[in-house]
């Protein structure tokens, strides 16, 4: 079963950065400690050199000892218990008695070296030794000088020098791992600021996102608003067909219903009818309907009161809506609302229409109440009911109330019909507040 990668661009990145600085570090501190391990072995390469050098001097041209003399180097010899040296040459050999066998030399080129050569000694009961051997030609014969030292000359400066390495490149990093998240929480900076924009187009706080973003963000922008741009038409398109066709139903079905009211079978079936196309245009509707809209309530019912005045000059129309209320509906659905509510209200009205709304809570109440006839109880409970219209029942109250019912459940919200308190018909509208 193969490993899943993180869904997470901040995470992604996080981890190859991690990856790629460990290796990093990784490859800094093993060339640090080759580099410290040669500086190492250099000095006390040039240690053991100096003291060849010492058992150089006590050695005359034609091979001999000058025992005296090595008698006043031998402190600078003795470093320490266990280093050796060892002097071989015609006379014999003389030197520290427990001088460990070295490896053998490597085979000498066509030109022989000159100068001390690096030895190896095998580990013994002393441990490996790390040496220096120099060949000096005399008169009766080569002399080797052999310089030694312990393995652990080398290995303790390489460990007292390793943990303060291994604690420098840990603060290394951890400073690296600190900048990384800063510049990670820098660099997707836009991409969080553009995650939001779209958030507030989907909720319908904005209607574009910003396109002033950095190079690699730009064309994205631009694609999102056009992908905006391109569902705000399909969806106004769409309204528009639903639209339509809702009102170039509406009458035609009406007008036979009423010329079939005598024929209960032949009204049985255009009333059928009539359900099914209320069925199906509220059903595309409601896939037409802009969950992000957000309309100021006072403008709207402004026009509205300004229209319907104009229609019904006999009915005076008070407005009570505070200036700060906006609901989540689409202007033109609010003005056929509230627009078939008020024309309902005028023509039925005694001489006074009045529209007032309120917020409480997530919702906004709008109330259009007159002064007319009103409903009866029961006949309320009929209009409430889906599919009835009272305009086909002859009673006069037109086709307002049952729009207004359509309209009103595709956005969530609910309508009920109540007495005014001076008489006549209120209409109680909730719907979500923007």
């Amino acid at each position: 079963m193969t490993a899943r990668a993180p869904r997470s661009i901040q995470a992604r990145m996080l981890i190859v950065s991690a990856l790629a600085t460990a290796v990093a570090l990784a490859l800094a501190g093993a060339a640090m400690a080759a580099l410290l391990g040669r500086f190492v072995v250099e000095g006390l390469d040039r240690r053991l050199d100096a003291e060849l050098t010492l058992l150089a001097s006590a050695v005359d041209a034609d091979g001999r000892l000058d025992r005296a003399r090595l008698e006043r180097v031998r402190g600078a010899l003795d470093a320490g218990p266990e280093w050796q040296w060892r002097i071989a040459g015609p006379d014999g050999t003389l030197g520290s008695a427990d001088f460990p066998p070295l490896d053998p030399a490597p085979p000498a080129g066509p030109i022989a070296p000159r100068g001390p050569r690096p030895r190896e000694g095998a580990a013994g009961t002393k441990g490996a030794v790390h040496a220096r051997e120099l060949v000096i030609a005399t008169g009766r014969g080569d002399v080797t000088l052999s310089a030694a030292a312990p393995q652990s000359v080398l290995r303790r400066p390489i460990e007292g020098a390793l943990w303060p390495l291994l604690g420098a490149l840990a603060a290394v990093a951890a400073v690296l791992t600190a900048a990384l998240l800063v510049q990670l929480r820098v660099g997707l900076a836009p991409l969080r600021r553009l995650r939001d924009q779209v958030a507030a187009i989907r909720g319908g706080a904005r209607e574009r996102v910003e396109e002033d973003q950095p190079a690699e963000l730009r064309p994205l922008a631009a694609e999102l608003n056009a992908l905006a741009a391109d569902n705000a038409a399909a969806l106004a398109a769409a309204r528009g067909a639903a639209s339509n066709l809702a009102h170039a139903l509406k009458t035609p079905v009406a007008a036979l219903a009423l010329d079939l009211r005598d024929r209960p079978e032949q009204a049985a079936q255009v009333e059928r009818i009539d359900r099914t196309i209320r069925h199906h245009l509220a059903r595309a509707r409601a896939a037409a309907i802009d969950r992000r809209a957000a309309t100021a309530l006072r403008p709207a019912a402004e026009g509205l009161v300004a229209a319907v005045g104009a229609l019904h000059r006999d009915a005076r129309i008070s407005l009570d809506v505070p200036a700060d209320l906006a609901v989540a509906v689409d202007p033109q659905d609010l003005d056929e609302m509230l627009g078939n509510l008020l024309d309902n209200a005028a023509r039925h009205a005694a001489g006074h229409v009045a529209l007032r709304a309120a917020r409480e809570g997530r919702w906004v109440t709008v109330v259009v109440s007159d002064d007319g006839p009103g409903i009866p109880a029961a006949e309320r409970d009929r209009v409430a009911r889906p599919g009835t219209r009272l305009d086909e029942r002859g009673d006069g109250h037109g086709f307002g109330l049952a729009i207004a019912f359509e309209l009103v459940a595709l956005y969530g919200g609910t309508l009920a019909l109540e007495e005014a308190s001076g008489g006549g018909l209120a209409v109680r509208l909730t719907l979500p507040s923007a």
